[in-house]
């Protein structure tokens, strides 16, 4: 699909949303198919918020401070890397440091984003708390500016909505049956987090970082305090790049 360069009146000469040439031949997309598609997103994964309200219960985190960290945060993979290494009796320090580096990444979405839907200053402080892994895959598959902006605010809205209300759930959840460990929902957490990261590695150099931070993660844990194996396996991505660097 090629991305079209919409002709733009907070833009003019801009360009194309995906980089695509000017003057490429344009597919469009029907409005109703980009709501569908961004639903079915926001839909899938807001419900996934279930497992972190039960996670977080699970790792002695209240009901209140969940349901914060789903308003503020608003990034699950922070959000289960936070309540994972405090359930593995991390500091708590340390804990939020991994959740930080691993929500880095949306600042570079945000970059490429700010750019494609060209939002109004008034709303981009707004825009900013929806800029995830997921409105930016929605956005970015979008043929025109006016689809990326309605497949971003579909998908951030029904997601956010969604995951805010089955954090709650989750958490209440838990506490009405106890120990998770016992009903193994302790597992609900990573098994979410591998089952949003595995689509996303469709080249080989991102399959090495995965691989090359799983080896660091899994082999580190034993021997270091929890938290801090999350903080090393981020080296994984800068290795890899230098390796191929040096390959080529």
């Amino acid at each position: 699909m090629v991305i079209r360069e919409e002709p733009d009146r907070e833009t003019p000469g801009g360009e194309a949303p995906g980089g695509e040439a000017p003057g490429a031949p344009v597919v469009d997309k029907p409005r109703a198919a980009v709501v569908r598609d961004a639903l079915g997103v926001g839909v899938a994964v807001g419900l996934s918020g279930f497992a972190f309200g039960v996670t977080a219960a699970g790792s002695g985190v209240s009901t209140l401070q969940a349901c914060v960290l789903s308003l503020l945060v608003f990034t699950g993979a922070s959000q289960f890397a936070l309540v994972g290494a405090l359930a593995a009796g991390g500091n708590p320090f340390t804990a939020a440091a991994g959740a930080f580096f691993l929500g880095t990444r949306n600042a570079f979405y945000g970059l490429r984003l700010s750019q494609l839907l060209a939002l109004p200053k008034g709303v981009r402080p707004f825009a900013a708390h929806w800029v995830i892994d997921e409105t930016t895959a929605v956005a970015l598959a979008q043929p025109d500016r006016k689809s990326a902006r309605l497949g971003f605010t579909v998908t951030g809205l029904s997601l956010y909505v969604l995951w805010n209300l089955t954090t709650l759930l989750g958490a209440l959840g838990a506490e009405a049956i106890g120990d998770t460990r016992a009903w193994g929902l302790d597992a609900a957490g990573p098994a979410v987090f591998l089952a949003l990261l595995a689509p996303m590695l469709k080249t080989g150099t991102e399959r090495a970082v995965a691989a090359l931070a799983l080896v660091l993660g899994l082999g580190l844990l034993p021997v270091l305090p929890a938290g801090v194996p999350v903080l090393i396996a981020a080296l994984a991505a800068p290795i890899v790049l230098w390796m191929k660097g040096r390959r080529s």
